[in-house]
C-alpha cells in the first residue's frame, strides 16, 4: 500500500469515529427529556387509577328533582 491509501483509510476511520460520537451525543442529550416524559406518564397513570379506585366504591351521584311548576328558560 502506498501512502495515499493509508491516509484515506485513516481519514475514513476518523470520520466513522466522529460520526459515532456525534450520534451518541445526540442520543444522550435526549435521555433527560425521555425520562421526564416517562415520569409524567407514570404520574398520570397513578392519578387515573387512584381516581378510578376512589369512585368504584361510591354510589352514583343523586340528582335533585326540579319543581314541576317552573318554566324552562326561553330560547334566545
Amino acid at each position: 500500500m502506498d501512502g495515499t491509501a493509508i491516509t484515506i483509510i485513516i481519514l475514513a476511520i476518523a470520520g466513522v469515529v466522529t460520526l459515532a460520537i456525534y450520534v451518541l451525543k445526540g442520543v444522550l442529550d435526549q435521555l433527560p427529556d425521555l425520562f421526564e416524559s416517562a415520569r409524567r406518564a407514570r404520574e398520570a397513570w397513578e392519578q387515573l387509577t387512584k381516581k378510578k379506585d376512589e369512585t368504584e366504591g361510591q354510589p352514583p351521584p343523586v340528582t335533585v328533582p326540579t319543581a314541576d311548576n317552573e318554566e324552562p328558560p326561553a330560547a334566545a
